[in-house]
């Protein structure tokens, strides 16, 4: 075999593992997506209250909340692609356990507890399943791997929902393993890396308390909060607007097709955007969630909800991107589960707000935290212009 055979060989398996990896990212997040409608249909025949559903994402966004730094470090000596795979594993195992346990008409509380022992490693898993793709793609070709990953990221968002609903007509337990089954695919497509070993500690145990990750993790934050306030609200504003409940598709599917657009975009730019431009993205971010708070019409509100998800993709790769370059090496699955976290804990904010208060409340609680974070990031970029 010639140096070129062995070159071209070479590019055709980093190729392969690539598209391993995104369709591993792609159907990780599946039980998660389909979680609300697949956990809701569960518990309607155990309690008949399908706002029963939300007690089981609660349990299990908390315990991911709890568990994903701890679980993250236990797996920094050990190969990232082994831990993640047992991790999902694991992940796999408390969803089964979830419809088992509801075929068998088992008492509630025993799915909750079957969904806090999933939830648990779920960040964790993230965590290293976003570091394992720096063992597999070249820093300059970053950015597109991510965009790609955003992009079916926000299909399986749409996607899973539906199949969640379809499959959950013939049998909500079935529903529920279909889909567990579906997220457990990256156990087996992901490329074996046997030097994905995080290195280490150079300069003692590398600190994560840096103001960068800070600014960034609250900003990662502000933007779940933000995105699951149109998400988790969109029932709630096609009845507002006078539409029937079913009808609050259309304000999520405007979000979804902006965000995919969005994903589409940076794919094909594969750059990474200044500061100043990063500042941009988030003021026209903060005008889209003024205008959907504003609540003047359906027509402004979808505008607001496309202008929202235009700039998810390029937001979310930047902090992605940010996070890596201020993570010590061996700590990145680290600060990703926590990147993770962040990720839940807005969602956590909106929902406790939607549940305890009105609509019309937490559409200024998104808007005011996405403001937040674009001041505070305009501020940190002036600072650093005028230390310069």
């Amino acid at each position: 075999m010639t140096a070129v055979d062995v070159a071209r060989a070479t590019r055709s398996a980093k190729r392969g593992a690539l598209v391993r990896w995104l369709l591993s990212y792609g159907t990780f997040s599946v039980p998660q997506a389909a979680g609300p409608i697949a956990f809701a249909l569960l518990a309607m025949p155990l309690t008949g209250n399908p706002g029963s559903g939300a007690t089981i994402v609660l349990a299990l966004t908390i315990a991911q909340v709890v568990g994903a730094v701890p679980i993250a470090r236990l797996g920094r000596n050990r190969n990232a692609v082994s831990f993640l795979k047992a991790l999902v594993g694991i992940r796999t195992l408390a969803l089964a356990a979830i419809a088992m346990l509801a075929a068998a008409g088992a008492p509630f509380s025993l799915l909750i507890i079957a969904a806090a022992l999933g939830g648990l490693v779920n960040g964790a898993a993230f965590g290293y399943l976003r570091s394992v793709l720096n063992y597999l793609v070249e820093p300059s070709r970053m950015p597109r791997a991510l965009g790609i990953a955003a992009t079916l990221s926000e299909f399986t968002f749409v996607a899973a929902p539906v199949a969640a609903s379809a499959l959950g007509t013939i049998n909500p337990a079935f529903a529920l393993l279909m889909l567990t089954i579906l997220g457990a695919a990256p156990a087996i497509l992901l490329p074996g890396v046997p030097h994905a070993k995080a290195p280490a500690p150079v300069d003692g145990s590398g600190s994560l308390r840096k103001p960068a990750i800070y600014l960034w993790l609250a900003c990662t934050m502000a933007n779940s909060a933000l995105v699951s306030s149109i998400e988790i609200g969109a029932v709630s504003l096609a009845v507002k607007y006078g539409f029937p409940p079913a009808m609050g598709v259309i304000f999520t599917v405007a979000l979804c097709v902006a965000s995919v657009t969005g994903g589409g975009w940076v794919s094909v730019r594969n750059r990474i955007p200044r500061r100043s431009t990063v500042f941009v993205y988030l003021v026209l971010m903060s005008t889209g969630a003024a205008l959907i708070a504003s609540n003047l019409s359906v027509v402004v509100t979808i505008v607001g909800a496309i202008i929202v998800g235009g700039f998810l993709a390029p937001l979310g790769t930047y902090y992605s991107l940010t996070l890596d370059a201020q993570s010590p090496p061996h700590r990145k699955a680290e600060l990703f589960a926590l990147a993770r976290t962040a990720n839940s804990i807005g969602i956590i904010l909106t929902s406790a707000c939607l549940t305890l208060s009105s609509l019309t409340v937490t559409q200024a609680l998104a808007t005011t935290l996405i403001f937040a974070a674009t001041v505070t990031v305009g501020l940190a970029s002036f600072a650093g212009r005028s230390s310069r």
